[in-house]
């Protein structure tokens, strides 16, 4: 057996000996490369992305902080209740909880996190100017008993708070020392989807963590991240964001700062590849009030907003692709009141900038300077008109509800049917008595019609009318006008195949609607 394998091997051996001696076997192919022009610009990237990071990660900070023991609502994705917090509770109001729901599924509840008598957390930042501030989110910070800022190079320093607000999630801190470089700052109004980014920051507590990605979206507004009357409009991105990351720069290409990193959404906890970053624009505007005066006067002109639809547009003889807002209600006494802006106007520009969204312009109003005049487009009865309008501060233009609510306006209401189908719109209304008035808490001056039922699938169940909801007002010959009654309001659904209203609660929150009529009820 032995010497038969050993015979089988020579055998072999010599075989293969001439095999090759007749230039029988093959030479191995050599391996596929890259074309030289691809391989010069992938090289190319990649130094450009390991230039910023060096550039980048000498300014950016890993915060560490301790807070009094307390509970708070465990949101996926992102860690926090961004409504806990003075004066605000602990619970996530529902209409925030049914958006996380179509995000995280149906069986999403929130979950409550007890955490112990000095808790701990880790986030990031970056340095800001050259006097030792440091820019980060107002989560980040929020109660903190005692802050401590680690540097690229592991130094350690303690910080104090300079400022928070946390309608802006922004906060800025200082620290003594002031010898590390602060980051340039970009310009995030300029930003195109598709641009290429870099997130830095402690994800998990791993600092200096360097992810890319590029703008996913800009001006996203419609999460209410930060709770209720909120200023947000966030920059969306798929570089990675962890927690941990919040407060964290995401800069661009030439390594200027174009964002904070700040939240996620997530049905794991981790990047699924939607993470959001507050403007440098609306960053630093926040930042520099916070530190000349450690907190944020914002401006108001006192009006009510809706964005403007295509259809109302139309309803008020505008070009259906015009941009804009529309103004809902104006407060009495108001800047705006004294420009002689009314309901129903649509303005299209402000201080020289057109309009894109109402979260943009609410956005521009709240960082413009009190007292000085700014230069105002709009529509009213289809011809463009301006006014000049002096921004007042926020805490003296307040929408005041009206106190006189013992008895509604009776005039008419007499000569009103009982109730009417408003046929083609999936409407019953009925007329607004004195005794309706008062069951609902409203005020005495009010006109117009109360919904008493809403028929399933119709045109005013897909606009969100709902019973219980007035409407006061209509659009006739481009023009707001009050409704009187009933009896008005027959006469103007039974002649139009398209009808735009004013839509109110009982606590004098409105919008306008459009609605068009069914072929079929």
């Amino acid at each position: 057996m032995k010497r038969n394998a050993v015979s089988w091997a020579a055998l072999a051996v010599a075989t293969a000996a001439l095999v090759s001696s007749r230039g029988l076997t093959r030479p191995m192919p050599a391996a596929p490369s890259l074309p030289a022009e691809s391989q010069k610009a992938a090289n190319a990237l990649s130094a450009a992305f390991v230039a910023v990071a060096e550039f980048v990660k000498p300014s950016v900070v890993q915060i560490s902080v301790e807070r009094k023991g307390k509970s708070t609502i465990r949101i996926p994705g992102g860690g926090r209740n961004p409504f806990q917090g003075p004066g605000r509770g602990n619970e996530v109001p529902k209409d925030f909880e049914e958006m996380l729901k179509r995000f995280f599924g149906p069986e999403f509840r929130p979950e409550r996190e007890q955490f112990g008598p000095a808790a701990e957390g880790t986030g990031s930042g970056f340095v800001y100017d050259d006097r030792g501030h440091i820019l980060t989110n107002n989560h980040v910070v929020e109660d903190a008993t005692k802050i401590t800022v680690t540097f690229h190079d592991g130094v350690d320093a303690s910080a104090t708070v300079v400022g928070t607000d946390p309608k802006s999630d922004v906060a800025v801190i200082k620290v003594d020392n002031t010898s590390y470089r602060p980051l340039q700052r970009g310009t995030s109004s300029k930003l195109k989807v598709g641009e290429l980014v870099m997130a830095v920051g402690s994800p998990f507590g791993l600092s200096q963590t360097v992810t890319t990605g590029i703008i996913s979206a800009t001006e996203r507004n419609e999460f209410g991240i930060n709770g209720p009357d909120s200023y947000e409009s966030f920059l969306q991105t798929d570089a990675a964001i962890n927690p941990g990351n919040s407060g964290g720069p995401l800069v661009d290409m030439s390594g200027r700062v174009i964002g904070i990193d700040s939240a996620i959404v997530s049905g794991s906890r981790g990047n699924d590849g939607v993470g959001f970053a507050i403007p440098i624009d609306l960053a630093s505007n926040v930042a520099d009030k916070l530190i000349k005066d450690g907190k944020v006067s914002r401006a108001r002109i006192g009006i009510a907003l809706e964005a403007l639809s295509p259809a109302m547009a139309k309803q008020l003889g505008i070009d259906p692709q015009t941009k804009g807002v529309l103004v809902n209600d104006v407060v009495p006494g108001s800047p705006a009141d004294k420009a002689g802006l009314k309901s129903g106007d649509v303005i299209t520009e402000f201080n020289g900038g057109p309009i894109g969204s109402v979260q943009s312009f609410r956005l521009n109003v709240a960082a413009s300077d009190v007292g000085k005049s700014y230069d105002l487009s709009y529509y009213r009865d289809g011809k463009k008109r301006t006014a000049s309008i002096t921004p007042a501060p926020s805490e003296q233009v307040v929408f005041a509800q009206e106190k006189d609510k013992e008895s509604a306006v009776e005039k008419g209401v007499k000569d009103e049917p009982a109730k009417s189908t408003i046929e083609g719109f999936g409407l019953e209304v009925q007329p607004l008595t004195a005794e309706l008035a008062k069951s609902l808490g409203m005020a005495a001056n009010l006109q117009g019609v109360l919904v008493s039922s809403v028929k399933e699938g119709s045109p005013a169940e897909a606009a969100g009318i709902e019973a219980g909801n007035l409407i006061t007002r209509v659009v006739r010959d481009r023009k707001i006008q009050p409704l009187t009654g009933v009896k008005e309001f027959q006469e103007l659904t039974s002649q139009a195949d398209e009808i735009a209203v004013y839509v109110q609660l009982p606590d004098g929150r409105g919008r306008f609607v459009t609605l068009t009529k069914a072929t079929k009820e």
